[in-house]
């Protein structure tokens, strides 16, 4: 029958792309492929992409059977980039939060908020809401 001829085909990357997508990781952001890509890996396409990566600028790059699939972000995706150990979001662009300073200075200290602002901190940086500096 017409339109089930290598249908393995659709299913297989299906297959794949499930598996690229389903607890996403990226390896980082690049804008340019990596010299010796491996297969399984992930990574965020940068603006000004080139090479295999030309015109698929903020997409996610899959790793699959030595080939390049490509994601486009919707609205609300979330990922674990391992370069910050960080979660980020897309909304119109890949957003993540800044690290916060820890209080210093002023006439007024109270060791004990700054103590415990400074634990928070850290507690977000190892849950992967503020990048691990």
């Amino acid at each position: 029958m017409h339109g089930q001829a290598q249908k393995e085909t659709f299913v297989n990357e299906t297959h794949s792309l499930t598996d690229a997508l389903l607890h996403c990781t990226v390896e980082g952001t690049l804008s340019a492929p990596p010299a010796s890509p491996v297969d399984g890996e992930s990574w965020l396409v940068g603006t000004g992409a080139s090479g295999e990566w030309l015109n698929h600028d903020v997409a996610i790059a899959c790793r699959q059977a030595e080939n390049w699939l490509f994601v486009t972000p919707q609205s609300g995706m979330r990922i674990f980039d391992r370069s910050t150990a960080q979660i980020i979001l897309f909304n119109d662009g890949w957003q993540a939060p800044d690290t916060p300073n820890v209080p210093a200075g002023g006439t007024t200290i109270d060791a004990e908020a700054r103590s415990a602002i400074a634990d928070l901190i850290v507690k977000l940086q190892a849950s992967g809401v503020f990048p691990d500096t």
